[in-house]
């Protein structure tokens, strides 16, 4: 399956010139070497206003970027893992207001950092239990080693929490090791990007009685016709893997990440409901229209429109914003403005962020600097590939939404 360009992108409300400015604009980072290549898809009420692709997938190999270009889609993954955990709401499986210690017992007894240090760290109860909504909405408390901001992050890395999990364990393993280390926070007090979503995809597995990529295979990649999207890259599909990048600290330039990128040419031991699965763009594309049509797709429904409305509501305490309610650390997405519903970014207004886009447009990223946005108001969808680590190198997201909001003139 592939990602064509609509033939006629003026009958559908953009400027074909305007979104010329995409390529143009894109093309430049190529160019002077800061990415190796990209993917990029618009669509406009289900048609396809715009597809394109530049550059390499491996530069080194001299490979271009094609249509079937294989993506490491890291926290991509976490939207896949919430319409998991919503579609067992909506058979009345699980309640949002639900503990997870009543599936997940290791989260029981869940203590809080209090002060001290890596070394010497003094905890306090949770005063609430970790519910379902805590993890959908990234307020459970939990974090990533990897960002580095606080004693917590550093404890997560001593227990071998940093990009990764401990080796050898798998997700029913990785779920009991993180609920023996202390929280950052009270539960719902605030909010921090974290390892909740991983937590959730092993709600997922037990909730269901499969494995998390047992139950993504069987009840949303084969439903939706996603037929590229996996955990790892075999042998034989290998060549279509991107290679991943990160910027040489010297030139800025697109250097290979071989060291993390060569995981995805492994199964893995655990299934990363946060951040594992490698996707394409028309596979990704299939899952964000069914979004956008509310949960389902060419006949097929995952979700009923009422749920997919819920999911994208701002649900952070009193209406909050990210700004006001979160601890300076990494997120994938800008503070200002923005709310978080279950499972992704739900902006409340454009206005303090300075980029354009619309009240109620949902969206997530990823590591390597892949993005995607719904905006049910101007019925626009957006998909942006490439391989670059971290996602904060550059403001690819935000220019992106520039030149799309300004090439619709519907």
């Amino acid at each position: 399956m592939s990602v064509a360009r609509s033939i006629d992108p003026d009958r559908i409300g953009f400027d074909p010139a305007r979104l010329g400015r995409i390529d143009e604009h894109f093309r430049r980072y190529v160019d002077d070497g800061r990415l190796a290549g990209w993917q990029i898809v618009v669509t406009h009420r289900g048609e396809i206003a715009h597809s394109s692709t530049y550059g390499m997938r491996d530069l080194e190999a001299g490979a271009p970027v094609e249509q079937d270009t294989l993506w490491r889609i890291y926290s991509m993954t976490k939207p896949v893992t919430s319409v998991a955990a919503m579609m067992l709401w909506e058979e009345g499986r699980i309640e949002l207001t639900d503990p997870i210690s009543r599936y997940l017992p290791e989260f029981a007894d869940v203590r809080v950092y209090d002060r001290g240090s890596v070394l010497k760290p003094y905890t306090v109860p949770a005063v609430e239990p970790i519910r379902i909504w805590h993890l959908l909405t990234h307020t459970s408390g939990l974090t990533y080693g990897f960002a580095q901001v606080s004693v917590v992050d550093g404890l997560y890395r001593a227990a071998g929490y940093d990009l990764g999990v401990p080796a050898g364990a798998d997700l029913a393993a990785a779920s009991q090791g993180l609920a023996r280390l202390p929280l950052l926070f009270q539960p719902g007090t605030s909010w921090n990007y974290s390892v909740s979503t991983d937590v959730l995809g092993r709600l997922v597995e037990v909730v269901s009685g499969q494995r998390l990529d047992e139950f993504f295979a069987e009840r949303i990649f084969r439903p939706l016709g996603m037929t590229d999207t996996r955990w790892w890259v075999d042998e034989a599909d290998a060549k279509r893997l991107a290679a991943l990048y990160a910027p040489h600290p010297a030139t800025g330039k697109a250097f290979r990440a071989d060291t993390i990128g060569r995981a995805a040419l492994a199964e893995p031991t655990w299934h990363s409901g946060g951040g594992g699965l490698i996707s394409t763009a028309a596979d990704y594309h299939r899952f964000t229209q069914m979004l956008l049509r509310g949960g389902e797709l060419d006949g097929v429904r995952l979700l009923g429109p009422r749920t997919v409305r819920f999911m994208t509501r701002n649900h952070l305490p009193d209406g909050r914003d990210l700004a006001s309610f979160s601890p300076e650390g990494f997120s994938e997405t800008v503070l200002d403005g923005i709310g978080f519903g279950l499972g992704f970014a739900v902006v409340q207004d454009p206005v303090p962020a300075r980029v354009p886009s619309s009240v109620g447009e949902y969206y997530w990223g990823g590591l390597a600097s892949t993005a995607f946005w719904v905006d049910p108001v101007e019925e626009v969808t957006a998909l942006l590939f490439t391989q670059l680590m971290p996602s904060s190198t550059y403001p690819l997201r935000s220019q992106l939404r520039q030149l799309v909001y300004s090439a619709l003139v519907d």
